[in-house]
């Protein structure tokens, strides 16, 4: 069993205009709007792999009650807490060949929702084999409500993977409650480190500084360059093959649940990274967003070439 957690989920609402006209009606014909949030990404990867997955996190109002309805739709089982606020929508509009984001904060969490959030998520650490936390922090909840989670996991001996970034991730790594996996992306490493990732040495340098003692892995993302992974201290680079890229968005989170599924599963180093790069890509090769077509799954998992350094 995966246990995924979303705590800021959203409706993601995409508007597609050939122009965006200004200080007048904009009228659309074509509108996608889907149940969203990095984790409920992750979790629909997973289901198409055939894992075992619940969907946690905070939803509510009549927006949290449309996405309880998506999830159900799509047969992917839920076990969220409940909040007084409304979940938030997320807005993207494309046009003419940018896209312009209008990303609500969301509602603002009470004490006492968080301690209720933390209620359920004790129950369903006994269920799981692995948790992966994705996305924001809401408001309302403090800076280090990751590390609180990640402790409770590392109590009961479950493998936490964590995609986040900001204070969220600074508060994890100064903790001494670490995550099983981290996931940045070049960009993100630099703003830790607070200087230019600009190869793989400076890269491999920053990955060992004491900021990720404790972390079994740290995988940077090089987006279209593949990867640098750190596993104890054994650095992999990762070269992934060129391919037609639909829609980009949602790779990260799918390649988060290839390595939630590959934890789960046991699997070697080397598979924990070629599932992980593998269902990335194809989930760029989709135009829906979280979604994979595996019958091109072991020609692209083959493909990925690994290098100690």
């Amino acid at each position: 069993m995966i246990v995924t957690i979303t705590m800021n989920p959203s409706i993601d609402i995409s508007y597609p205009l050939a122009i965006l006209q200004l200080d007048t009606v904009n009228r659309l014909s074509t509108v996608s709007k889907t149940a969203g949030g990095k984790g409920l990404n992750v979790t629909r990867v997973l289901k198409q792999l055939g894992h075992e997955v619940i969907a946690s996190g905070l939803l509510g109002g009549y927006i949290g009650e449309g996405i309880k309805t998506e999830l159900e739709t799509a047969g992917i089982a839920q076990q969220f807490s409940p909040i007084a606020g409304n979940t938030r929508n997320c807005i993207a509009i494309l046009h003419e060949g940018h896209q312009t984001e209008i990303l609500e904060s969301g509602p603002v969490i009470s004490a006492d929702e968080a301690e209720q959030f933390l209620e359920l998520l004790d129950s369903l650490i006994e269920k799981a084999d692995v948790l992966t936390i994705s996305g924001s922090l809401p408001q309302g909840l403090p800076a280090d409500f990751y590390v609180e989670i990640i402790k409770r996991s590392n109590l009961a001996n479950k493998p936490v993977v964590l995609d986040c970034s900001g204070e969220a991730l600074q508060q994890v790594l100064e903790s001494s409650h670490k995550p099983y996996l981290i996931k940045p992306n070049r960009e993100e490493l630099s703003d830790l480190i607070g200087q230019p990732m600009e190869n793989k040495a400076s890269i491999k340098a920053a990955l060992q500084t004491n900021l990720f003692a404790g972390i079994e892995w740290v995988i940077v993302s090089l987006g279209a360059h593949g990867a640098i992974a750190k596993h104890h201290n054994t650095f992999y680079q990762v070269t992934i093959p060129k391919i037609d890229v639909v829609n980009p968005v949602g790779s990260g989170d799918s390649t988060i649940a290839g390595f939630a599924a590959a934890i789960a599963e046991q699997a070697t180093a080397e598979e924990l990274l070629k599932m992980g790069n593998t269902l990335g890509m194809l989930n760029a090769q989709e135009q829906t967003t979280g979604a994979v077509n595996l019958a091109n799954y072991q020609s692209l998992f083959q493909q990925i070439q690994l290098t100690k350094f």
